[in-house]
């Protein structure tokens, strides 16, 4: 089980992100939540995701993406056994020819 699962989720938070209609909107709404350091973080781990996912080996990932192996070996963890978010956005991503 996902440890958020067990405390409560602000589903508001949630909800503003889904409103937003465009990259731009997002970039802007993402800057004002998160610190510098956190969106680079969240950046580099779908970046990490997406080489996983395209079937790239760790050296070729940390090489690309400066990620560490630990990073690496997370996000695989979380692609192999998590709730599934990377797959969604992939798929979504794939269907917009993206």
């Amino acid at each position: 089980m996902n440890k958020l699962n067990r405390k409560p989720r602000n589903d508001r938070m949630y909800e503003a992100i889904l409103s937003l209609t465009s990259v731009e909107e997002c970039k802007k709404f993402l800057d004002d939540l998160c610190s510098i350091s956190e969106l680079m973080a969240m950046e580099q781990r779908f970046q990490v995701a997406a080489c996983l996912n395209d079937g790239m080996i760790y050296n070729d990932i940390l090489a690309e993406t400066g990620a560490s192996s630990a990073t690496i070996s997370r996000v695989n963890r979380s692609l192999q056994y998590g709730s599934g978010g990377y797959e969604i956005a992939f798929s979504r991503l794939k269907e917009m020819g993206k």
